[in-house]
């Protein structure tokens, strides 16, 4: 088996995941309207960390070294997961995996050209100073595969505990909101002007996040409850370089391999957190999918509209919310839905209420029809 053993959430809305889901649960929204022209022109909504505390918590860990925005979050969210865990990321049998989109991308702003050394910029750099920093001696995985990133960052890690390569993985992620994420979701015309309405009748495009999320798994549990990774599964659906697939294929036939692997059936599932990213195709192809296998009973969640679309993280801190919602057994409301807005009547959580969750499903899709789903189950020990 492969326990889910800690884990780690940073969003604007808290720096661990105790505070997050306090957060969400109270019902606060991290999105707000930024005005920097460093980032964009006009103004814009998006849920950005806050860079005094994100200073003064990485100043406690007393670095020697000079690192990034985002090399600082990841650094702060794996530190806080591992104190929490008795495993030694020292050791051969520990291995890393990162998840981002465009890891240290703000480096190639002017005026942060010169501050670290020209190879900073590259996803496999940042995954070697990771591991240096907190003395791994392998080399780290990193996955860049849009916004499926996260979750197919925790099936390949449970993949490699299966086949007996580690004992331990630590999966981190995480992205920052930069000049060119900004711009380049711009150009597409999909980010609201408003904090975004997953899968609301009235939605209008996503809401930028930034954050970094870490969870820690291992083929031992503990003494008692645990929750455990039952299987994952990924598609692609060429359908085309940014919009998904209209029937939902890539998504089903993700949710069907994960399914297989796991051993379960729809009819099994007691919730469901879904990608959500409130555009008008991503909730609509996501609804389809979870129609086809008749799940639309299930209750269906999505994070981003209280601390937005972090890219490279959402797959981590979003599974890592499920797991905290099922140990509490608990479901969170889907901050900014009111009125369903999806040609299949799924049954989006509007409001925050007690459940018996035992299995659940977490969803992901992305840019290049990429599509991705894990199963986990809560067991005794």
């Amino acid at each position: 088996m492969i326990y889910f053993i800690t884990d780690n959430i940073i969003t604007s809305l808290g720096f661990n995941t105790a505070e997050n889901f306090a957060a969400v649960k109270a019902g606060h929204v991290g999105i707000e309207i930024i005005n920097d022209k460093t980032l964009y022109p006009d103004q814009f909504p998006a849920s950005l960390v806050n860079t005094e505390r994100l200073d003064e918590e990485f100043a406690k860990l007393s670095a020697k070294e000079k690192f990034t925005r985002l090399e600082k979050m990841l650094i702060l969210s794996v530190t806080d997961a591992l104190k929490h865990s008795d495993v030694d990321i020292r050791s051969d049998r520990t291995g890393i995996i990162l998840s981002t989109t465009k890891g240290n991308i703000d480096l190639l702003e002017p005026q942060k050209k010169q501050m670290f050394e020209e190879d900073r910029l590259h996803l496999w750099k940042l995954g070697r100073v990771l591991a240096g920093y907190f003395g791994n001696p392998n080399e780290p995985v990193v996955l860049s595969n849009a916004c499926i990133s996260g979750v197919l960052a925790i099936n390949i890690a449970a993949g490699l505990i299966r086949q007996g390569k580690y004992d331990n993985m630590v999966v981190t992620g995480g992205d920052i909101v930069s000049q060119f994420v900004v711009s380049g979701f711009m150009s597409f015309m999909s980010l609201s002007p408003k904090p975004c309405k997953p899968f609301d009748e009235a939605r209008d495009g996503l809401s930028l996040g930034e954050g970094a999320g870490t969870i820690i798994l291992s083929n031992k549990g503990r003494a008692g409850e645990n929750i455990i990774f039952k299987g994952g599964g990924s598609a692609n659906d060429a359908n085309h370089i940014s919009g998904p697939s209209r029937t939902g294929e890539g998504s089903y036939i993700a949710i069907e391999r994960a399914f297989r692997e796991a051993g379960v059936a729809g009819k099994d599932i007691d919730h469901i957190s879904a990608h959500g990213t409130a555009t008008s195709y991503n909730d609509e192809m996501e609804s389809i999918a979870i129609g086809r296998h008749r799940m639309e009973h299930v209750p269906v969640s999505s994070f981003k509209g209280n601390w937005g679309h972090t890219l490279g993280a959402a797959g981590i801190v979003e599974t890592a919310m499920m797991l905290t919602e099922m140990k509490e057994n608990l479901l969170l409301k889907t901050a900014g839905f009111e009125k369903p807005g999806v040609s299949v009547p799924v049954n989006v959580i509007d409001k925050t209420e007690n459940k018996t969750l035992n299995t659940c499903l977490k969803m992901a899709s992305g840019f290049g029809g990429t599509n991705a789903a894990l199963v986990v189950r809560k067991i005794k020990v």
